[in-house]
């Protein structure tokens, strides 16, 4: 399945953090901010997380919501959020299917390895459902303003 701006972002349903099946489609109404990241308790990950932890409450005032996706188990996501006060879902991913799907499961290589993994990626979801933006490869720096100011955009352009 190949994803693209300006087509229905792919439904899916995982696990969450507060112990429920979530469904993208749940949040049809709101701006999803739909983030794939590698794995929880890493330096560049916590960095992100905090980083959209710390606007959260501006993303929330423009009607959206932020969606966590990786490969870790729901219990290490609880551990997560309780250790860094995330106050969004994360969701998990361990068969990478939904990865998969938006084409952020690639070949990774470190310290001369190679193995597969989460290609950090940001997708930016519309109120009807529709994939209106996306980041690939992502670096965390700077990377949740950017997104911020997007949903801004959309926000301020309806």
């Amino acid at each position: 399945m190949t994803i693209a701006i300006g087509q229905p972002a792919p439904d899916f349903t995982l696990p969450a953090s507060n112990g429920k099946m979530v469904s993208l489609s749940d949040f049809r109404g709101q701006y999803v901010v739909l983030y794939f990241y590698p794995k929880d308790m890493t330096p560049g990950c916590t960095t992100e997380a905090c980083d959209f932890r710390d606007r959260h409450e501006q993303f929330a005032g423009l009607n959206a919501v932020i969606l966590g996706v990786s490969p870790d188990p729901v219990a290490r996501h609880e551990t997560f959020i309780e250790k860094y006060k995330l106050p969004f879902l994360l969701l998990s991913d361990e068969r990478h299917e939904v990865a998969e799907m938006y084409g952020v499961w690639k070949k990774k290589k470190n310290f001369g390895k190679e193995y597969m993994g989460i290609e950090r990626s940001t997708f930016i979801i519309a109120l009807d459902g529709t994939l209106v933006q996306e980041w690939r490869g992502v670096k965390v720096k700077g990377h949740v303003d950017e997104a911020l100011a997007e949903v801004a955009r959309l926000a301020s352009s309806r």
